[in-house]
């Protein structure tokens, strides 16, 4: 499985359905994009912080985890909220927050330079959909 997951990081722009090998069904075809690019990024990081050494999983891999978790129920409860901006908000500082425990993953070498700088690049592409949807939802 783990090989999976190299290849899917190695691939990049592939999806996940794809490299994984199995039919994993999309969130909700009607959902938000930044929805399904949440769900992407939690898919990936659940596995990685199952194999963080034990004295780290239960401490930035639980709290990793759990905010993970938090973004991507905070999308997924926007998409359907006739408010939005407060929970995009919460989105937002769910973003920040899991780059900082991302880096400090990296920092204590939980994680790989390469598995770093994908899930950077997956959170970055992430915040900049709900910093969009939060404007255009302030307008509305």
């Amino acid at each position: 499985m783990l090989d999976a997951f190299f290849f899917f990081l190695d691939r990049g722009e592939a999806s996940v359905e794809k490299n994984l090998g199995v039919g994993l069904k999309k969130p909700d075809d009607g959902a938000p994009v930044a929805v399904g690019k949440a769900y992407d990024f939690v898919l990936w990081l659940l596995p990685k912080v199952e194999n963080f050494p034990r004295t780290h999983r239960f401490t930035v891999g639980e709290r990793l985890t759990a905010h993970g978790l938090d973004l991507l129920t905070s999308l997924v409860e926007a998409g359907y909220a006739r408010q939005k901006v407060e929970l995009l908000e919460q989105a937002s500082r769910k973003v920040n927050s899991t780059r900082y425990l991302l880096r400090l993953a990296k920092n204590l070498r939980l994680m790989s330079l390469e598995a770093y700088g994908f899930s950077a690049e997956k959170l970055d592409e992430i915040g900049r959909m709900v910093g969009g949807w939060s404007k255009a939802a302030a307008k509305a």
